[in-house]
C-alpha cells in the first residue's frame, strides 16, 4: 500500500457560521499554479446520497493516454451536515478523505464532480480537498455556482473565461460536445485555469459531454446505488 494519508486541516462536526470561517481562512493556503507535472493516471470523484443521512463517495483510477479503468474504490457514510449551497464540501468531505484512504495507488492528479475557485468564497470542494490531500486537484461541474461569462458559442470545444465580481479569471465554461450544455472548469489546488483546460481536454472522450474520470465514476456510482454492481 502507498501513502494516501491526508492533513486534517479542520474538524467536520461544526455548524454552517463555523464552516464559513474555515472556507475563508483555508483558502489562504491554496496554490493556484501552472500543472507542470506528467499526466499518466487520474483520478476521477463522484459523490452521491443513496439515503438522506448517507453519503457515498467513488474514486476511479483512469490511465492516460488510454483513459481505461485502472481501479476504484467507494465508501459510504454516515451524513450529519445539512444541504446548504456553497458548504457542500462539510457532507461530502468526510466520505471523500475515507475513500481515499482505500487507494493503493497514486494519481497525478484528481477531479472531482464540483466546484474548484468557482466558488462564492472562492474554495469549492476540489480546492478544499486539494488542500486536505495537498494534490492537483481540478474541479468540472455540470453548471455554474459562482461567476459569469460572456456568450459561449454553439461549436464543440468553444469556450470562454469564467471571471469573478472582480473580472479575475477563475475558470472556463466548455461546451465539449455540440448542442450540450457547457461544462465549468476550474482550478482546485495546485493547478491554474489553463492547465486545467489543458487536462480535460486530454481525458475527455470525443462525443462526451464530462471528462472520463468523473464520468466513469458517476456510473459505478449509479451502479452501486442500485446494488448492480
Amino acid at each position: 500500500m502507498i501513502d494516501v494519508k491526508y492533513k486534517l486541516l479542520h474538524e467536520w462536526n461544526v455548524n454552517a457560521e463555523t464552516a464559513i470561517s474555515i472556507q475563508n481562512e483555508i483558502k489562504k493556503k491554496l496554490k493556484i499554479v501552472p500543472f507542470n507535472g506528467s499526466v499518466e493516471l487520474i483520478a476521477g470523484v463522484d459523490l452521491s446520497f443513496p439515503a438522506k443521512d448517507k453519503g457515498l463517495a467513488v474514486i476511479v483510477l483512469i490511465e492516460y493516454p488510454s483513459l481505461k479503468l485502472v481501479d476504484y474504490v467507494y465508501e459510504i457514510v454516515d451524513i450529519n451536515f445539512p444541504y446548504i449551497p456553497g458548504l457542500l464540501v462539510f457532507r461530502e468531505g468526510p466520505a471523500f478523505l475515507k475513500t481515499w484512504e482505500k487507494l493503493s495507488t497514486k494519481p497525478d492528479v484528481v477531479i472531482f464532480d464540483g466546484q474548484g475557485i468557482a466558488h462564492p468564497r472562492g474554495i469549492g470542494i476540489a480546492s478544499h480537498m486539494g488542500l486536505f490531500i495537498n494534490m492537483p486537484t481540478i474541479g468540472v461541474a455540470k453548471s455554474k455556482l459562482y461567476g459569469w461569462y460572456d456568450p459561449l458559442p454553439e461549436n464543440e470545444w468553444s469556450y470562454v473565461e469564467l471571471k469573478d465580481k472582480n473580472n479575475h479569471k477563475i475558470g472556463y465554461v466548455v461546451r465539449t460536445k455540440k448542442g450540450v450544455k457547457p461544462i465549468f472548469v476550474s482550478p482546485g489546488h495546485l493547478t491554474d485555469p489553463d492547465s486545467s483546460l489543458e487536462i480535460v481536454k486530454k481525458v475527455t472522450i470525443p462525443g462526451k459531454r464530462i471528462p472520463e474520470p468523473t464520468r466513469m465514476a458517476h456510473i459505478l456510482t449509479q451502479k452501486l446505488k442500485k446494488g448492480s454492481l
